[in-house]
């Protein structure tokens, strides 16, 4: 575990590094571009001391056609290290988006902690940040001593002012870093927590109005994004307050220096040209200074969602490449398998074990909470168990490469969740569509025929969730989606919760079809009916295998443990918890 995790520790550096020969021509580009800049300045200079003095106007006509030539290729680099940028934006996306998604639906499947998709937004503003105007004073600023040299090559005070000048600017800058750097931290985290809390009270969104609960959840999301945007709002006033006056102080001394120029045009030692190309150098070697303040905003947000990306990848492995094994037959064996509450150390699965044949069929039961959807999540493959194994065909899950090992596995959840796209997308678990084979799954859950009376047939759009569809229908369809293909390998949480009479008789015909395929079949429920075409039984009480056995067998010994414990009740008690316990165990 710690060598996989070494392995993913510089999946972000490693990223940008492959993104460092571009950068590195962007560098030399903003080189010749900052030597470009030169030329108003010196073009001044011998306008100023050349041109005027000497009346030359072929000169001038020289020197203009020069400074237009060379402006003009400053614009053409100007524009190339642009672009050159944003595909280092695009090359970062390309790199890790497919990756945080992983990462994503992995922290999902374990549980840990709130999972949203912040590491995609962060990624956005790591792409923005590169591919932005903003990174441009950061290319710029190494070439401020250029400009500095050639300010105390005109003149060493001339240089020292600059020099002066420029810490001045880069003493706001820093102090703009650490007047603004937490506040900007806590408002972005108080404002992720705001939408957070959106996000989770829109999937309850019936119940809070039904309940009158949307004003409270209004008042606890207004408290949160409030102190956001008090916090936002001192960062920023700190922030603009320091930009504008350090774009003051910049004007004052491009101003100044002209003064400094006079100064030393009078006592002999430059030459009017000079003075005013000393301004125009000044503004250049300040420039870039300038921006880095006003792009810090950016920096810090480009900053902390480096740190967030790169926790986030370094705390999720990437998958690793499997050894592509042979198709499962959909052998069984779940060994002394344990699984935990999502961040607790309570075991919801303690040490279960059994062995089931291929083309068994198995059905689990049991009173609420004892662990039926987790034992499910563990035999579809959904989660992992924290110890233990559960193995198809001799292999754990985690050997399987899971996009191979898909279509031999077929999984109903008991909450059932359909995605936006059509009825046969759905089926055919949106991968390409084969119109036939999205047909017999349909025919194999007996839903083809409530399929056709939609308004579209199988072209229908569901919608977020399969809104459209009513929740005994979304079950069919999810049934249908299990069956899609030649599974091997079929767990069915709860499939007849939201049916009606037609629905359970197709869910049954599609078991007993099942059976005639010599699919392997786990079915949780509640209905004795659905028992009908199991082999075994397997009873789970608080997170234990009770009982497990011939279907019939199992049934006799429940219902035998049930009347001796009535019996030993007197008739004027209360119902016994035990005819409860019996009802909820699907017998």
């Amino acid at each position: 575990m710690q060598a996989m995790a070494s392995e993913t520790v510089d999946d972000l550096a490693r990223a940008l590094r492959q993104c460092r020969p571009t950068l590195v021509w962007v560098l030399g580009f903003s080189l010749f571009v900052n030597a470009l800049m030169l030329m108003p300045a010196l073009y001044m200079l011998q306008v100023y001391d050349r041109v005027i003095t000497t009346g030359s106007r072929e000169t001038l006509l020289l020197l203009t056609l020069v400074v237009l030539f060379l402006m003009a290729v400053m614009g053409f680099l100007d524009v190339v290290r642009s672009r050159l940028l944003v595909r280092i934006g695009n090359r970062l996306d390309a790199r890790l988006g497919g990756r945080l998604h992983q990462a994503i639906f992995a922290r999902q499947l374990v549980g840990e902690g709130r999972t949203s998709v912040q590491p995609l937004d962060d990624l956005r503003t790591l792409r923005q940040f590169f591919s932005g105007n903003a990174l441009f004073a950061f290319f710029d600023a190494p070439w401020v001593p250029l400009y500095l040299t050639l300010l105390f090559l005109f003149d060493p005070w001339l240089g020292v002012f600059a020099s002066l000048a420029g810490l001045v600017l880069l003493g706001l800058t820093l102090i703009n870093e650490k007047l603004t750097r937490g506040l900007m931290r806590d408002a972005g985290e108080r404002y992720r927590e705001a939408r957070e809390q959106v996000a989770d009270s829109l999937n309850g969104a019936e119940v809070a109005r039904s309940l009158g609960m949307l004003s409270t959840l209004r008042q606890r999301w207004l408290a949160k994004h409030r102190a956001a945007l008090v916090l936002q709002s001192r960062a920023s006033d700190r922030a603009s307050g320091l930009t504008q006056l350090a774009r003051t102080l910049r004007l004052t001394f491009q101003s100044l220096i002209l003064g400094l120029g006079a100064l030393l045009v009078l006592e002999g030692r430059i030459t009017p040209g000079v003075m005013i190309a000393a301004s125009i150098v000044l503004a250049r070697a300040l420039a870039p200074i300038d921006g880095m303040i006003g792009a810090w905003r950016g920096l810090v947000s480009a900053r902390d969602a480096y740190r967030r990306l790169a926790t986030q990848l370094r705390e999720t492995p990437a998958e690793r490449q499997r050894l592509a094994l042979p198709a499962p037959r959909g052998e069984v064996a779940v060994e002394s398998a344990t699984l935990l509450a999502p961040g607790f150390d309570r075991a919801v699965i303690d040490d279960i074990a059994f062995h089931v044949e291929p083309g068994e069929h198995v059905g689990i039961v049991g009173p609420s909470a004892a662990g039926k959807s987790s034992l499910a999540r563990l035999l579809a493959g959904a989660q992992a168990p924290a110890r233990g194994a559960v193995r198809l065909d001799g292999a754990s899950f985690e050997q399987w490469d899971r996009a191979a090992l898909g279509p031999s596995l077929g999984y109903l959840p008991q909450e059932i969740e359909l995605f936006d796209g059509t009825v046969s997308d759905n089926i055919a678990r949106f991968g390409e569509p084969c119109a036939e084979r999205v047909v017999e799954a349909a025919r194999k859950a007996g839903v083809h025929h409530m399929i056709l009376r939609l308004p579209a047939g199988y072209e229908t759009r569901l919608g977020h969730s399969g809104a459209m569809l009513s929740r005994g229908q979304r079950q069919r369809v999810a049934l249908a989606r299990a069956l899609y293909g030649e599974p091997v390998l079929v767990v069915l949480d709860e499939p007849n919760a939201n049916l009606d009479d037609a629905g359970d008789r197709a869910l049954m015909a599609a078991l007993e079809r099942l059976k005639q395929d010599g699919v392997t079949l786990f079915v949780i429920t509640h209905r004795r009916s659905v028992l009908a075409s199991v082999d075994t039984l397997l009873v789970l009480d608080e997170g234990h295998l009770r009982l497990q056995g011939a279907r019939d067998e199992v049934l006799a010994r429940l219902e035998a443990a049930t009347r001796r414990r009535e019996a030993s009740v007197r008739p004027s008690s209360r119902p016994a918890p035990s005819r409860r316990t019996a009802r909820e165990a699907g017998t």
